[in-house]
């Protein structure tokens, strides 16, 4: 009975987007009867009614209006409402026959929101109709609810009946030669119990991140309705484009607003509401980087910067297929590595999000912040992802002491990293001083593929270099006097920090007096008193291990270009020694 729908309605399966065709299909086979529904459910979902022609509805109305239209019996369950159905007709027929049967008890009692009580009438009520060959789907939503992350050991004794009874269901024969489906519906595949998911029994369906073309018609349907203002010269096109990583209910209330506010969406609007909009919906575990500066902003490091002019120049070409999957940036404490990085961002264009802290000390839920970034992410492509002090943030496949979640973790980003549908549209940047304590599996080929290395400043040249950008990043004002004769003078080891910290300690000095520039005497003053923080086995092991990583000589200071590697790895295990740090060999 299964394939009759697949059968007769081919043409219209074929007019279904990508997930529903799936979910259709799977459905055909009769090979299961327990279909998870997860990722985009809270979305807007575009049916193609004619040519040109678009409707966007919710889910629960997606599911039983357009998927399963011709079902004999739609019910849907979730923990606040209970039972109720697609029809009035069906909840009649479904309260007679559960009255026939247990005269004794209430309309509520049948429409309990208690899962003991609705599993066990539901599951009555489906075997009394199969005999008349009806067809039913059972959608139960906030799924997480009902069958939660945990051991089975852990769960309480409803949810340990919830578990067991949809596992039941998931290959139950008379389900299956019956025609009875159930769909549970929830955002994070993570947020359900794994034992479920991980079922052979079960089919798991996601819902993306609408794509251009759907946010493009989108906008359409809401321009039609005359509910979109946009600024002269913007059409629904270039601002579906420009959304990117926003779901359709974004782009809904994003239109609400502007027209609400009487202020046509423009290009800065959409910027501004974008970052606020995507900051929100990644419940903070993301933050937008905004850079007015440009590659021309980063001081020596020549190499590096061609490296990165040379991926800006095939990104703007369209050849993503020549860039790496992702960037390893490593060398000491204060060499610039993350404005390098910013910096990038701004000379190429596309957005640059950092990862911040997304785990959490409750079972279940640093998995599902993380996979709810994953989904914005592929959502928001092309953009660059920047992870700071890498080592530390990503952890390790082989950590212990959290019942596993580390080692899932890494091996959700590991996997995510290396898939290579994402070359040059998730760009990604590990940076971190110490490359030797990030496991190998990111920084191998196709994840972590080009590694690059900064250094602090080594001749003259360069230090004057370094000093004139950061008088042009900080907008300085300076009165004259020779940067050779005070770098001479004072012969500190700066670092692009230190030397940084310097110009603002002079800013400030001279903000004091009521000046707006700095002077020679600000100069001289600040840097006499300045001392640099001192660690240098600390700075040393930070540059060895920087130069380890590097697979170009260019990059490297001229004092170490030829030291032996053998004496490189020596020298970095003597130093980790005398900082005690345990070695294993």
């Amino acid at each position: 009975m299964k394939d009759q729908l697949i059968v007769k309605n081919l043409p219209f399966i074929k007019i279904l987007p990508a997930w529903a065709q799936e979910l259709s299909y799977k459905y055909c086979s009769k090979t299961a009867n327990l279909y998870i529904v997860h990722g985009n459910i809270r979305d807007f979902l575009p049916h193609k009614m004619n040519e040109g022609e678009f409707l966007f509805v919710k889910i629960q109305e997606y599911i039983s209006d357009v998927l399963f239209g011709n079902r004999d019996v739609i019910v849907f369950y979730d923990r606040s409402s209970g039972v109720s159905f697609c029809e009035k007709g069906m909840e009649r027929d479904y309260l007679a026959a559960m009255r026939s049967r247990h005269p004794d008890s209430s309309d509520e009692d049948f429409r309990s929101n208690d899962p003991n009580k609705a599993f066990a009438y539901l599951e009555e009520y489906v075997l009394t109709q199969l005999p008349q060959k009806k067809r039913i789907v059972l959608i139960l939503d906030y799924a997480e609810t009902v069958a939660p992350a945990s051991d089975v050991a852990r769960l309480s004794e409803a949810d340990r009946y919830c578990f067991v009874t949809l596992n039941r269901w998931s290959h139950e024969p008379v389900f299956t030669s019956g025609d009875v489906s159930i769909i549970l519906l929830t955002e994070n595949l993570t947020d359900l119990n794994p034992r479920l998911v991980a079922s052979p029994s079960t089919v798991k369906v996601e819902i993306p991140i609408p794509d251009q073309g759907i946010r493009a018609q989108f906008l359409r349907f809401l321009e039609s309705k005359g509910q979109l203002l946009l600024d002269r010269g913007l059409g629904c096109d270039q601002v579906a484009a420009l959304a990117s990583g926003l779901n359709l209910t974004n782009l809904n209330r994003l239109a609400a607003e502007s027209w609400q506010e009487d202020l046509p969406i423009s290009l800065e609007y959409m910027r501004q509401k974008k970052k606020e909009i995507i900051e929100s919906e990644a419940a903070g575990l993301l933050e937008f980087l905004e850079t007015e500066h440009d590659l021309s902003f980063v001081s020596g490091h020549e190499f590096v910067k061609r490296r990165l002019r040379n991926a800006t120049r095939a990104i703007k070409q369209g050849r993503l297929d020549v860039l790496p999957m992702g960037y390893l940036i490593s060398g000491p404490v204060g060499t610039g590595k993350s404005f390098l990085v910013t910096a990038f961002a701004g000379e190429i264009g596309v957005p640059m999000v950092k990862f911040r802290n997304f785990r959490s000390k409750w079972q279940g839920v640093t998995e599902s912040n993380l996979e709810r970034v994953l989904s914005i992410l592929k959502a928001m492509s092309p953009v660059a992802v920047m992870i700071d002090e890498a080592d530390a943030f990503l952890g390790d496949r082989n950590q212990e002491g959290d019942s596993g979640v580390s080692n899932r973790v890494f091996s959700q980003i590991a996997s995510f990293m290396g898939d290579t549908e994402y070359r040059g549209k998730i760009i990604w940047f590990l940076i971190t001083c110490r490359p030797d304590l990030l496991p190998i599996d990111l920084k191998r080929q196709g994840r972590a593929e080009e590694h690059l290395a900064l250094f602090y400043p080594e001749s003259e040249e360069e230090k004057i270099a370094l000093f004139d950008t950061l008088v042009r990043k900080l907008d300085l004002s300076i009165r004259k006097f020779s940067v050779p004769e005070l770098l001479r003078r004072f012969r500190h080891e700066f670092s692009g920090a230190d030397l940084e910290a310097v110009l603002i300690r002079a800013k400030f000095r001279a903000a004091m007096e009521g000046r707006t520039f700095v002077t020679k005497e600000d100069m001289d003053e600040t840097m006499a008193d300045f001392v640099p923080p001192a660690y240098p086995h600390e700075i040393e092991l930070q540059n060895l291990v920087a130069v380890l990583e590097c697979t170009s000589k260019e990059m490297v200071p001229r004092r170490l270009q030829n030291l032996d590697r053998a004496k490189l790895v020596k020298d970095i295990r003597e130093l980790k020694a005398l900082l005690g740090e345990v070695q294993f060999e």
